[in-house]
């Protein structure tokens, strides 16, 4: 088993909140994480099952009653029902106990439903804890820090664990499931065929009625081909054909299930009037995406036009992923003005503000990373900026802007 980033979040949860919330796509590893508990003294059922699905739904009272804590309750997103009796519970051993930690984890792959089900009145009582699929440093069961900038930590962790060209470009289209890892005998082929058709079969079913079946699927493959593009809903309804209303409520259904994210466009007050509005998206998993875009080969997606998107998604994901996976918020944005100057990746951490460019080539200069000059009006302290490509060695650009391997995040 693969040691998990976010394992030792969760542990600190379970013993400072009563009830633990892991969320995320479906297959990211979950239950396989919560069901690491049942060691530590916790009772497991998945509500995958129909008989404690349907008494779940009818009589939730008897259902937990049936299975006392501390208890694993897998999928509760399937028996929405469940969370105000658990809220009563919780409540009631409050009373008694102060410390009433560890009471419940509970995981669910709909974040429409489960957020509805969170009530205000469990604010405090419940951790919410975002599982991403794997990293690459996860895969080489090496640290992962969430990205600090740091040069010489980049250089370190480039020399240590580098990167080919040839092996980049299979990591982009494998993807990142734990299952992809695990099973030497599954293709990617299989495995996003099954994934998707499930998605679509049951997770999608379960928060809307889609009568068209067939062109939520188009759907989603229009959208991989735009990962790391403007979100422009007026182009999308045209090409599917259907409303932008239809649209709209498509992209909610994907980021509930945590298939795609958005990132905000950066924000101050003195380029307001300029700036690009328009959030952009990405997938939050290059080889799902990759399988629906129909680049499923390295070499197909060296030779296509989505390959610079691919590299780009690649890229911010697995920043996004060393913070998310240790419970750091990923203040990420991105910047395009109406001159057509655009930096890939702003990052505000302490204080800080860094600019990123992803790129698929070796060697740059500064006409690079020109648009750079655009944010240097802000509030905060502009720090270190990166063009993160696959160079082998890092190299300096101009002031406290390097060049660096992408093996280094």
């Amino acid at each position: 088993m693969i040691n998990r980033t976010i394992l030792s979040k969760i542990e600190l949860s379970v013993k400072s909140r009563p009830v633990t919330l892991i969320t995320g796509a479906r297959q990211v590893g979950k239950s396989t994480l919560a069901k690491l508990f049942i060691e530590k003294g916790f009772k497991y059922v998945s509500l995958d099952n129909y008989q404690e699905r349907d008494m779940a739904r009818n009589d939730p009272k008897m259902f937990l009653q049936t299975h006392p804590w501390p208890l694993i309750i897998d999928e509760i997103q399937k028996a929405p029902e469940l969370f105000d009796v658990l809220e009563e519970i919780v409540n009631e051993e409050k009373m008694k106990n102060e410390h009433n930690y560890g009471m419940y984890i509970i995981t669910g792959s709909q974040m429409y439903h489960l957020m509805k089900g969170v009530t205000e009145s469990m604010a405090g009582r419940i951790s919410i804890i975002h599982m991403s699929p794997l990293s690459r440093s996860e895969t080489l069961n090496r640290e992962e820090p969430p990205f600090d900038f740091n040069l010489a930590n980049i250089a370190k962790r480039a020399n240590e664990n580098p990167l080919s060209v040839k092996d980049f470009f299979k990591s982009i289209v494998k993807g990142f499931y734990p299952e992809l890892y695990s099973n030497e005998l599954l293709t990617t082929d299989e495995f996003y065929s099954d994934y998707v058709e499930t998605y679509i079969e049951r997770d999608v079913s379960e928060i809307i009625n889609v009568k068209d079946k067939y062109a939520f699927r188009r759907f989603m493959e229009l959208l991989a081909s735009l990962t790391g593009e403007e979100l422009v809903y007026d182009n999308i309804a045209k090409l599917i054909g259907v409303d932008i209303k239809t649209v709209q409520s498509w992209i909610s259904i994907l980021l509930a299930g945590d298939i795609i994210y958005l990132l905000e466009p950066y924000n101050e007050y003195s380029i307001t009037k300029r700036i690009v509005k328009r959030p952009k998206l990405y997938f939050s998993d290059t080889g799902l995406a990759s399988f629906l875009a129909k680049v499923n080969s390295p070499e197909t997606l060296q030779s296509s036009f989505l390959c610079g998107r691919f590299v780009e998604t690649y890229i911010v994901n697995e920043l996004r992923k060393s913070y998310l996976n240790n419970r750091k918020n990923p203040n990420f944005y991105y910047y395009r003005d109406t001159r057509m100057n655009e930096i890939d990746l702003i990052i505000i951490n302490d204080g800080k503000l860094h600019r990123v460019e992803c790129k698929t080539g070796i060697n740059f200069n500064l006409s690079a990373v020109k648009a750079f000059k655009q944010v240097e009006e802000t509030n905060y302290k502009i720090s270190t900026s990166l063009i993160i490509c696959n160079t082998d060695i890092m190299y300096p650009l101009g002031d406290d802007i390097y060049v660096v391997p992408l093996a280094g995040i």
